[in-house]
């Protein structure tokens, strides 16, 4: 862990970014599923250049640092897990266990074109797991990093095959804050939007913070299945 006491502007923990990554997303979430088609949300507010913005385009820019935010912890758990064959299986357990509540929050039903973006999350991972792999064999690796984006295409998964390559270049340049700021700020679909996220990341201390043990780990990872069927009950059921 860094030493945040020669550093006092850096007063984020990772605890606090896991909540601050929560409220980025469930605010996207909210906005986007039930409030898109609310008049005045989307009356314009005011034009920067060719954008119009609104009430809505304001809290979808909330919402597009959740991604990027999550990436950035995906990075730091990966290099401090203590195993990290663990961490892999629980993002694919809930990688599935959020399939159901995706399909059912975009269409009504339990089919839907795209994955969730817990695939997309799964996929980095693996990619991080074999840049680290112990024994290296060039001829293999590329034909991971393929497959690896590969499926992510074929999968459509949320972010896709960029989303992927976000979560890369957020760890190979983990230690180099404003190349790292300004090329997944690039990679990003939101662009600027999702470049946000590098300014709470900022102030990062490299510590966990109050969110420890396992009951607080799982609630981070349950809360996306759970928030995506309780919106997807109040958008299509009441």
């Amino acid at each position: 862990m860094k030493d945040a006491s020669r550093q006092p502007w850096k007063f984020l923990s990772g605890s606090a970014l896991k909540i601050l990554a929560v409220f980025c997303m469930l605010t996207d979430h909210i906005a986007c599923h039930l409030l898109a088609d609310q008049a005045i949300l989307i009356d314009p507010l005011f034009r920067v250049g060719e954008t119009t913005v609104t009430i809505l385009y304001l809290l979808r820019t909330v919402g597009r640092l959740a991604f990027p935010l999550y990436c950035f912890l995906l990075t730091e758990g990966f290099v401090y897990t203590r195993n990290r064959k663990k961490y892999g299986i629980s993002l694919a357990v809930f990688a599935l266990l959020s399939e159901l509540p995706w399909n059912f929050v975009h269409s009504g039903g339990w089919l839907y074109e795209t994955q969730n973006v817990f695939f997309t999350l799964l996929l980095g991972y693996l990619a991080l797991c074999l840049i680290e792999a112990p024994k290296k064999q060039i001829v293999w690796e590329v034909l991971g990093f393929v497959l690896i984006f590969a499926v992510s295409y074929v999968l459509e998964a949320d972010y896709g095959y960029l989303g992927v390559a976000v979560i890369i270049a957020m760890y190979l340049l983990r230690k180099h804050a404003l190349p790292r700021a300004a090329v997944c700020t690039c990679l990003c679909p939101a662009t600027w939007r999702a470049g946000l996220a590098f300014i709470p990341i900022a102030f990062y201390n490299g510590e966990r913070g109050c969110i420890r043990g396992k009951v607080g780990k799982y609630f981070f990872y349950a809360f996306y299945p759970l928030h995506l069927l309780i919106l997807g009950i109040i958008k299509y059921c009441i």
